[in-house]
């Protein structure tokens, strides 16, 4: 199939990283890897580790680097967008989040992207990545702004986008804003489906996870939701305490 990407800033980029995926593609890992993701889009078949070394020298290129906003977003837009497999979606990420573009990533105004990227991409699989890292870091770097987003999005009819607000402190250890915490579960502790009911567990976990006062913390507040609270989200929050 011949390549469609505009002649747009980043195409170049585009184009270098699909054919570097292409080229270390294993079309029989791929077949299981779509089965395992449940996914309609077809994958590479690369590894974690193989898909980390394959993309690590071309995004760090100073021949591939983007001079402006536009052309990273552009870039991201374009991986993700068009994206034919599976990895194609993974390489966009890895762009978002690269340590190159880091200061782009963390404005504000890269909200409305990874918000598109969340309700288009509708899995775990990247979902949690774009809540824990992209949204997360906005929200630490703009907490006066972002947390009320956050509680915004909680009560979104996209159950990836409450579950993004959920997840959204999942690497702020101590950073992290309890009683956001509490405000963007709190609507969703009815919610019947699954990716929420483990998404709640799993951030209180987090949380438990930094010491004794954090785990006691998380002890209180399941104990003061009671019967509201999943048994799944009080099982997931719980393990190890």
């Amino acid at each position: 199939m011949p390549d469609t990407t505009p002649a747009t800033p980043g195409a170049a980029l585009v184009r270098t990283v699909r054919a570097a995926l292409a080229e270390a593609a294993d079309p029989v890992r791929a077949a299981g890897q779509q089965a395992y993701m449940k996914s309609a889009m077809p994958f590479r078949g690369l590894t974690a580790p193989a898909l980390r070394s394959t993309l690590r020298p071309l995004l760090a290129d100073p021949a591939h680097q983007l001079a402006d906003r536009a052309e990273w977003e552009a870039a991201v837009r374009c991986l993700w967008d068009d994206a034919a497999y599976r990895e194609e979606r993974y390489a966009a990420l890895a762009l978002a989040g690269h340590r190159t573009y880091r200061t782009w990533a963390r404005e504000v105004a890269s909200v409305p992207l990874f918000r598109h990227l969340v309700v288009t991409g509708a899995w775990w699989d990247v979902v949690d990545e774009i809540a824990s890292h992209r949204i997360g870091d906005i929200l630490r770097a703009h907490p006066d702004t972002e947390a009320d987003r956050m509680r915004q999005w909680a009560r979104d009819p996209d159950l990836w986008v409450r579950r993004t607000a959920i997840l959204s402190q999942l690497s702020s250890k101590d950073e992290l804003d309890r009683q956001l915490l509490v405000d963007v579960i709190e609507p969703n502790l009815a919610d019947r489906e699954l990716f929420i009911r483990k998404a709640i567990g799993w951030a209180l976990r987090q949380h438990a996870h930094l010491g004794p006062e954090a785990g006691d913390w998380v002890l209180e507040v399941v104990a003061a939701w009671g019967d509201r609270m999943a048994p799944l989200s009080r099982r997931e929050a719980l393990k190890n305490l």
